[in-house]
């Protein structure tokens, strides 16, 4: 701690440098949290797809529908303990860019399957009752301003009602939360009885199973006989994890992940040599002082550590704040159902550290070195 005012008189020897390569780290690092929280929301219902949770799509395409007769059939199969059936509704409120997932259900089955939609009970049991009654995620229901009660019309974009109509009408029951961060709070859940009674075509099928099975290690084993059961039939199935599907879904969109990380690579590469090149002219033009340090008895390894902790100093103040920003930037961010869950993960917060400590030293390394290499009677002799 003594040598605190020697650090800070030597960091605003420069100000203005100084400065601006702490806005310089700042931006970086804000940049870095920002497209953290990106390839979060694009990645992150991947992360949370329960290990034992299996997705059964038609094999040709998720498009083609499935008999509502394989219910039975595939819960009646070995190792598996649940299953349910989604489908696909694909409507609009409002105006087309108010794009969210609606999606009819069996609504007591699908509660079971995905305990990480937390719902009242009474909440659950108006659902229950009421035909025409939805839930909704508490991300949409804030969005549009919905609250329990409300009649909320989603207008076809696929599914006719057999008047013709594309307007379908529902009651507001519930509106649902996420056990933990990063639950997707978006959907819109709604029966599948009224949706199958109500539509001009396609009654008695559905999009796709979920299954949930007793052991996550014989996920493969079961998709094998699950698709071995439907062999041969007129809708072939194609059964996978619910991460797998999760991830094929994802990049169709693109390998999110890849663009993220080398943006993040390029930031750091020009950012570190900003930082490097503050430190080396910062050495240069101490030259003397280093030399009348040495003088007074600081040793080399001693030169070294001032120099090092001049260099993590910078990084880290800025970093640091640059994390800080991005933390309370990032949630008020207005953002589309794209990406409903714009947060930064705490991981990210840690690789972020990591990342300040790494460039504070990779940085501060070599005007270290020349620093504790530095001799007394050559730098002098150079004032």
């Amino acid at each position: 701690m003594k040598y605190l005012p020697l650090l800070f008189r030597s960091l605003f020897r420069r100000k203005v440098r100084t400065i601006f390569t702490l806005l310089a780290v700042l931006v970086a690092f804000t940049l870095f949290g920002f497209l953290s929280a990106i390839e979060a929301a694009f990645g992150m219902g991947v992360e949370l797809a329960g290990s034992e949770r299996l997705v059964m799509t038609h094999k040709v395409s998720i498009i083609q529908l499935l008999p509502e007769s394989y219910l039975e059939r595939i819960r009646a199969t070995p190792g598996v303990v649940d299953a349910c059936h989604q489908t696909w509704f694909g409507g609009v409120y409002q105006d087309p860019k108010n794009f969210f997932m609606q999606v009819p259900v069996d609504p007591e089955c699908m509660l079971r399957m995905y305990p990480e939609f937390t719902l009242p009970e009474d909440q659950q049991k108006a659902w229950f009752a009421d035909r025409q009654g939805a839930i909704v995620g508490r991300d949409t229901a804030k969005r549009f301003g919905w609250k329990i009660g409300d009649r909320i019309p989603i207008q076809a974009t696929i599914w006719r009602k057999k008047d013709n109509s594309s307007n379908w009408q529902f009651n507001l029951d519930g509106i649902y939360d996420g056990a933990e961060q990063g639950t997707d709070r978006t959907q819109f859940f709604f029966h599948y009885k009224y949706f199958d009674e109500s539509r001009l075509f396609g009654q008695g099928n559905v999009g796709w199973y979920v299954v949930r099975i007793g052991t996550a290690s014989k996920a493969a084993a079961i998709s094998r006989q699950l698709d071995d059961l439907f062999a041969n039939s007129p809708a072939e199935t194609k059964t996978t994890t619910e991460k797998g599907f999760l991830q094929a879904f994802a990049n169709q969109v693109g390998n999110i992940a890849l663009i993220v990380r080398s943006i993040i690579a390029m930031a750091f590469f020009i950012i570190l040599l900003v930082t490097a090149n503050t430190m080396m002219e910062s050495v240069r033009e101490r030259t003397s002082e280093l030399a009348v340090l040495k003088t007074l008895g600081f040793t080399d390894g001693r030169v070294l550590a001032l120099v090092l902790v001049e260099s993590c100093l910078i990084a880290g103040v800025g970093g640091l704040l640059g994390l800080g920003l991005a933390a309370l930037l990032v949630p008020g961010i207005p953002t589309s159902a794209m990406l409903p869950n714009l947060f930064i993960p705490t991981r990210s917060f840690g690789i972020g550290v990591v990342f300040v400590l790494a460039l504070g030293v990779i940085a501060g390394i070599l005007p270290a070195v020349r620093a504790m290499r530095l001799r007394i009677v050559d730098a002098l002799r150079r004032v």
